[in-house]
């Protein structure tokens, strides 16, 4: 598995957090499961192999991230969704940018630039050309206000 498939899975989970109440640490443990890589595999490809210790740690880091993180990072997204209301993101949009946030504002090992270009690949399996382009304009901004090199 490469470190894109585990963003990408990272970024299935973010998504998913909006639908469990579960703390997130069972969330994660349920969700990285063999049993669960095992049901989703014929599916979707990206789970056709179980993350390594060092990929589940990356994935863990992220979603829990992520979900510590919500409120700052849906503001974000709000302050720089010119013109658009939060609600009116898609889920699987608010979900992709909030993993390209955290990793641009908490995980320095991870440059900037990787972090947006990912965040728009893996956006273009999900959404239509023009979301990707909004998408993109909101990290882009987000980058150049936020955060001083």
């Amino acid at each position: 598995m490469t470190r894109n498939t585990a963003r990408e899975i990272a970024t299935h989970l973010a998504y998913e957090l909006s639908f469990t109440d579960l703390p997130v640490e069972a969330f994660l443990e349920q969700r990285l499961s063999t049993e669960n890589f095992a049901d989703l595999a014929p599916e979707c490809g990206i789970y056709a192999d179980l993350p390594n210790e060092k990929q589940a740690q990356y994935i863990r880091r992220l979603v829990t991230g992520v979900a510590g993180h919500a409120a700052e990072l849906d503001h974000y997204i709000e302050t720089y969704a010119k013109g658009w209301r939060f609600e009116r993101i898609s889920l699987v949009a608010s979900a992709i940018m909030r993993v390209a946030m955290y990793e641009i504002l908490y995980m320095p090992d991870i440059p900037n630039g990787v972090a947006i270009n990912e965040a728009v690949e893996i956006a273009k399996n999900y959404e239509e050309p023009k979301t990707v382009q909004f998408m993109n304009g909101i990290l882009g901004s987000f980058l150049r206000e936020e955060v001083k090199e």
